[in-house]
């Protein structure tokens, strides 16, 4: 980029992920260049999926604790979210997802369906969201999910009526951006047939 010059660089934390503060100059529309400052959180990126069920007209949600929820609204902190974790650096997308739902949900899949891809919070965060479909049934389920516990992770299994899914975000039940995309997603492009009670 042209108007972009004088990047510096400097970390604040580097605990589970890393905090920096980055300094540089910026050339706007009207030719001003101006010293900018911003802070800039990298924690990898991560990958989500939307199970769904077309023969039962349901899909897979989890609900956890999340304490940047919780920290920002004292009345909130439990979030209801499609299954997600972050991507590894040896790990494809795919092959992250995949995991994260036999872990989480507990639904062995073999393969998923890249339909989006988003960053999350582009002002702050370097993260960006691969976000997958799959189908599921019953015969998938190997175990109980609930994630691990060697990551202090509590998790409960939703199966939700499709239909109930999509009210949850009109309700602000649903909160979760990337769940949001992914349901959206799933209704616009009618993934789940009209007798599923779609509304």
């Amino acid at each position: 980029m042209n108007n972009l010059k004088n990047i510096k660089k400097t970390t604040l934390s580097k605990e589970w992920a890393t905090l920096d503060r980055i300094d540089y100059d910026y050339q706007f529309k009207n030719d001003e260049w101006k010293s900018v400052s911003r802070e800039c959180y990298n924690r990898g990126h991560g990958a989500a999926i939307l199970l769904y069920n077309l023969e039962k007209g349901t899909v897979i949600l989890t609900k956890q604790f999340r304490m940047p929820i919780y920290e920002a609204n004292k009345e909130e902190g439990m979030s209801i979210e499609v299954c997600a974790g972050a991507i590894d650096h040896n790990d494809t997308a795919l092959a992250t997802i995949i995991r994260e739902t036999e872990e989480e949900v507990g639904y062995r899949i073999k393969d998923a369906k890249q339909v989006l891809t988003a960053y999350t919070s582009p002002g702050a965060l370097t993260e960006k969201m691969f976000l997958f479909i799959a189908a599921y049934n019953q015969s998938m389920k190997v175990n109980k999910g609930g994630g691990l516990e060697s990551e202090a992770e509590e998790i409960e299994v939703l199966e939700l009526p499709f239909s109930k899914a999509i009210k949850m975000i009109k309700n602000e039940d649903i909160i979760d951006a990337k769940t949001i995309m992914l349901l959206q997603y799933a209704q616009i492009n009618n993934l789940i047939p009209a007798k599923a009670g779609i509304s």
